[in-house]
């Protein structure tokens, strides 16, 4: 598997619309779902939630290696479980497929994996490129900003953003600011259905090709 065909969807924070980004991208291209780390169900496992969303019957939806409790980061919710979360358990368990892999991760980027490993760690070893997702919030310049400064300073590639919201001054300010183009617009809704996903995936498919493959 090669950094073409391997997405890693992260955000500026936690609850900003991973899932459902992640759930369009998978549709949108037909790709299989990964979560390597699932902390905390609310209701359902974030893998669940995407299996439901998607309409298309060639996506895999690939179990997590870890699926703990507690809403946490998985750190702190391994730490409550007596859990040791190693990066070579998850390295090893990678799905090894040639159609695009998307990597959805737990919160945002620098979230702590276990004592030493952080999201960026993982990212690194999957030889992966970056979506990331940003929502308008009231501070949410200032986390998109730092998000996209980390991500330069690392030198770690970024495809671009997916904004979850419609906000034109907010979403071109900051592909002016970083230089990362935007790869989609989502609405920001309640409770998202399959048709809801299939729409979108319909009506981005083609742009979201083009950005990525």
């Amino acid at each position: 598997m090669t950094q073409e065909n391997v997405f890693f969807v992260t955000g500026i924070g936690t609850g900003v619309g991973k899932t459902i980004v992640s759930a369009i991208l998978v549709e949108a291209l037909k790709a299989d779902y990964w979560k390597p780390i699932q902390a905390g169900r609310d209701p359902d496992t974030d893998a669940a939630t995407v299996k439901k969303l998607i309409s298309n019957k060639n996506s895999v939806i690939h179990p997590s290696v870890y699926e703990l409790e507690t809403p946490a980061s998985p750190h702190q919710a391994a730490r409550i479980e007596k859990v040791d979360i190693a990066l070579e358990k998850i390295v090893a368990q990678v799905p090894q497929i040639s159609r695009t892999l998307i990597v959805e991760g737990a919160g945002g980027i620098q979230v702590p994996i276990n004592e030493d490993i952080f999201i960026t760690d993982l990212i690194a070893v999957l030889h992966a490129k970056v979506i990331l997702v940003s929502r308008n919030y009231l501070g949410s310049l200032n986390h998109s900003l730092l998000t996209a400064d980390f991500c330069k300073n690392r030198q770690i590639s970024v495809a671009g953003w997916v904004f979850v919201g419609y906000d034109s001054t907010y979403e071109n300010d900051l592909v002016r600011w970083t230089g990362y183009p935007k790869l989609a617009s989502v609405p920001d809704v309640d409770d998202p259905g399959n048709l809801f996903v299939k729409a979108l995936a319909d009506s981005l498919s083609e742009s979201i090709k083009e950005t990525l493959c």
